[in-house]
């Protein structure tokens, strides 16, 4: 991964706005370029890398519900590749509900994303019960999920 940890414009240590505190904010952008790498010589193209990496911290709470994230342009010169490619991953993180662009305020994890992954969640584990009631075994259920998704 090329460049260090993003800090996003105007923020700094013991700064403070309405929302998130800035410490929260700022570990938050650091997290964001610090955890993503970009793996040149993968057959995943760049923007998937991007966007899965930030759909997986969006799913963990790794980046909860209100985190903004780094800048279009900041993120893209921290990781080293080009602004579309980090924009695309927005766009699509966007379509899928995961983030909302506010305008200049800049883009933010949405709620709806983490309510859609409570869903899931939620069925999942109705699933889980319901396999285990049947005596259907762990390996023989992610089967069945695995088949059910294709």
């Amino acid at each position: 991964m090329a460049g260090g940890s993003y800090l996003p414009h105007g923020l700094f240590p013991g700064h403070t706005r309405a929302g998130p505190t800035s410490g929260d904010l700022v570990r938050h952008a650091c997290t964001v370029a610090s955890v993503i790498s970009i793996d040149a010589d993968s057959p995943v193209p760049p923007y998937e890398q991007v966007r899965t990496t930030l759909a997986q911290q969006m799913a963990d709470r790794t980046l909860p519900v209100g985190t903004r994230l780094p800048t279009v342009r900041a993120l893209a010169a921290d990781l080293g590749i080009a602004v579309n490619t980090v924009a695309r991953a927005y766009r699509e993180l966007e379509a899928a509900g995961l983030v909302e662009t506010r305008g200049r305020a800049g883009t933010f994890v949405s709620a709806a994303g983490n309510q859609r992954l409570a869903l899931a969640r939620d069925a999942a584990a109705q699933y889980a019960e319901t396999a285990r009631a049947l005596g259907i075994g762990r390996a023989e259920a992610l089967e069945i999920v695995s088949a059910a998704l294709r």
